[in-house]
C-alpha cells in the first residue's frame, strides 16, 4: 500500500530522462521518499541507479522537477578511476590537508583559511571514521590502487560521511564487501539519523530500513516497513490479484454463456417472426411494425450483452495487470546426480581453513574432503584465499566440474547465447537447446543477441547454462560471489536453479539469505594468514 509522507524528504515530479540515443530511461516518473531510511528495489534496468544519480544531482533530467531537503552525499555503484591517487584524494580532503600544512608552516594567506573552513580536525575525523569501518590501519597517503575492492568502497563511503550530508544515497554498497565489512556498513545504515536511500539486493541491509520503494513498470510505490514487511505485503497483493483474476475470468465465461444463450433466444424469435410473416396471420402494416420493434429490441439486447462481455473482459485485463509476471526456473538436471559416498575432493587443506558447526565453534581441518552431493558455503574476508582455493579444487576434482566466476566472463561478449551453447553442448539439438534455455528463462531474442547486451541476471543464467548443459554434465559446481550485481528477482532465479542441481556445490558468498535458500549443509571459512 502506498505510504507517501505528507512532507516527503525527497520528491521527483514528472521526471523524464532521455539518453542521446533517444531511449527513455525514465518517463514522467513520480516518486516521494519519506524521512528516514528507504530501500529502493526493482529489476535491473528499471532505472534505480539513474533515479539515484538524478536525486544526487549527477544527472539533469530532460524534464520534471526534483526537490531535496538538505545536502546530499552520494556513493555510486561504479567508483571513478583512482590511478595515481591516494586515500586522502578518495576522501576528498587533499586540498584541506595541503592548506593545513601551509598554515602550520607559517603562511597566512586568507585563501588557505577559506580552504580549511571549519574542518580543522578533518584528519582526525577521517581516521576515526576509517577506524569505525574497520580500516584504521590504512594511512591517508596510501596509494589508492593498493586497496582491495571492498576497501575502496569503504574508503569512498568514509569520504561521503565526512561531508556530513543530510541525505545519504548508497548504490549497491555491499558489492565486493566481505562479511566483516558488511557488518560495519550495516552499522552505518542502522545508526543513520538523516534521510537515507539505498539501492541494494542485500536483504540484510534492506531489513534495516523504514520503508521499501519499488520501481516497477515505470512507477514508484512505497511500502511501509522493512524488506520482510515488503515481501509480506507483495504476497498479500498477489493473492488478492489472483483471486480477482479468477473472479474476472469466471465472469467472462458467464457473460460468454449469457451471450450464447441470448443468441439462441434471438434466433428463435426471428424464426417465429418469419413463420408468422409467411402465414400472414396479421395485417402487413402490423407485421412490419412488429418486425421493426423486434429488430430494435434485438439490437438493444445484443448491445447489452456485448457491453457486459466487454466490461467483463476489461475487468479481467485490469486484474491481470496487477499480477506480477515473475517466472520461475524449472530445469531438471539428473545427469549431475552423485552417489552419497562418492569422493569428489580429497586435498590438503590450505592454512587457515576451518569448519564451522553450530555449538562447537570453528574447527581447523587438515584435509578438505567432499563426498556426494554436499552443499558447501565458503566464507572469509577478502584476500583470505577463497578464489585460490576454488582453483585448487577445480584442478584436483575427481568428478567433472565447472565454475561460474565472479566476472561472468566465460562466454565471449560478441557470441550469442545460442551459438556459444551450440558449440559447448553439441549433444543437444537446436530445439532441445532452446527448450533447456527457456527453462532457465532465456527465451526469444535473448538467445540470439550478443552476450554483451544481456542484463546481469540474463548473463548469469547464460553462464550457468554453459556450465550445466555441457557434456559431461558437471557433478561439482563452484560459484564465486554469484549474487553480486544481481537484482532480487535474479537472485531468486539463481537460487531456484541451484536447488534443482543434484551434484556437489561449493559457493563463495557473503549473502546469508541466499545461502539459506540454496540449502547449504556445510560451512567452511578461511582466515587470512598474516
Amino acid at each position: 500500500m502506498p505510504n507517501f509522507s505528507a512532507i516527503p524528504a525527497i520528491s521527483a515530479e514528472q521526471v523524464t530522462l532521455e539518453w542521446p540515443s533517444g531511449e527513455l530511461a525514465l518517463d514522467h516518473l513520480d516518486a516521494a521518499f519519506p524521512p528516514g531510511r528507504s530501500g529502493l528495489v526493482g529489476l535491473n534496468g528499471t532505472g534505480k541507479s539513474t533515479l539515484l544519480r538524478i536525486i544526487a544531482g549527477e544527472l539533469a533530467p530532460s524534464s520534471g522537477v526534483v526537490r531535496r531537503t538538505g545536502t546530499v552525499g552520494y556513493l555510486p555503484q561504479d567508483l571513478p578511476q583512482h590511478t595515481g591517487r591516494d586515500v586522502a584524494d578518495l576522501l576528498g580532503i587533499t586540498a584541506i590537508r595541503d592548506a593545513l600544512r601551509r598554515i602550520e608552516s607559517g603562511e597566512t594567506d586568507p585563501d588557505l583559511y577559506d580552504a580549511v573552513g571549519a574542518d580543522w580536525d578533518v584528519e582526525e575525523r577521517a581516521r576515526a571514521q576509517l577506524d569505525a569501518l574497520g580500516l584504521g590501519r590504512i594511512e591517508l597517503d596510501r596509494p589508492a590502487q593498493t586497496l582491495s575492492g571492498g576497501e575502496l568502497i569503504l574508503v569512498a563511503l568514509t569520504g561521503v560521511l565526512l561531508q556530513r550530508p543530510d541525505v545519504l544515497l548508497l548504490d549497491e554498497p555491499t558489492n565486493n564487501l566481505d562479511a566483516t565489512a558488511r557488518s560495519r556498513l550495516y552499522q552505518v545504515i542502522e545508526r543513520w539519523s538523516g534521510v537515507l536511500i539505498i539501492v541494494s539486493h542485500d536483504r540484510q541491509a534492506l531489513r534495516l530500513v523504514d520503508q521499501i520503494a519499488e520501481l516497477r513498470d515505470g512507477r514508484v510505490e512505497v511500502y511501509g516497513g522493512n524488506f520482510d514487511d515488503y515481501e509480506r505485503q507483495v504476497a498479500e497483493q498477489q493473492a488478492a490479484a489472483e483471486r480477482d483474476v479468477r473472479d474476472a475470468r469466471s465472469d467472462v465465461n458467464k457473460q460468454k454463456q449469457d451471450w450464447a444463450d441470448a443468441q439462441v433466444r434471438l434466433a428463435r424469435r426471428e424464426r417465429y417472426g418469419r413463420k408468422m410473416t409467411e402465414q400472414k396471420r396479421e395485417p402487413k402494416i402490423i407485421m412490419n411494425a412488429r418486425k421493426r420493434a423486434a429488430q430494435e429490441s434485438a439490437g438493444k439486447y445484443k448491445g447489452m450483452h456485448r457491453d457486459r462481455l466487454d466490461e467483463a473482459r476489461s475487468q479481467l485485463s485490469q486484474a491481470q495487470l496487477r499480477l506480477r509476471d515473475d517466472d520461475e526456473i524449472k530445469i531438471e538436471l539428473p545427469a549431475t546426480a552423485l552417489p552419497a559416498a562418492r569422493v569428489v575432493i580429497d586435498i590438503a587443506a590450505p592454512p587457515g581453513l576451518v569448519e564451522v558447526r553450530d555449538g562447537t565453534g570453528p574447527t581447523p581441518i587438515e584435509r578438505l574432503i567432499v563426498r556426494g552431493p554436499e552443499r558447501i558455503a565458503l566464507t572469509g574476508d577478502n584476500g583470505a584465499g577463497k578464489t585460490t582455493l576454488l582453483r585448487q579444487i577445480a584442478d584436483q576434482s575427481r568428478v567433472p566440474s565447472q565454475a561460474v566466476p565472479q566476472r561472468l566472463d566465460t562466454l565471449a561478449d560478441d557470441d550469442t547465447v545460442l551459438s556459444a551453447l551450440t558449440e559447448l553442448a553439441p549433444h543437444l539439438t537446436t530445439v532441445e537447446l532452446r527448450n533447456r534455455l527457456a527453462q532457465l528463462l532465456l527465451r526469444g531474442d535473448q538467445v540470439s543477441r550478443p552476450v554483451r547486451t544481456l542484463s546481469g541476471g540474463q548473463r548469469l543464467r547464460a553462464v550457468l547454462a554453459a556450465a550445466l548443459l555441457r557434456e559431461p554434465a558437471p557433478q561439482l559446481l563452484m560459484l564465486d560471489e554469484p549474487t553480486n550485481n544481481l537484482d532480487l528477482t535474479s537472485v531468486a532465479h539463481l537460487a531456484q536453479a541451484l536447488r534443482r542441481y543434484e551434484g556437489a556445490l561449493i559457493v563463495v558468498s557473503h549473502d546469508a539469505d541466499f545461502l539459506d535458500e540454496i540449502e547449504i549443509d556445510r560451512w567452511l571459512a578461511i582466515k587470512a594468514q598474516r
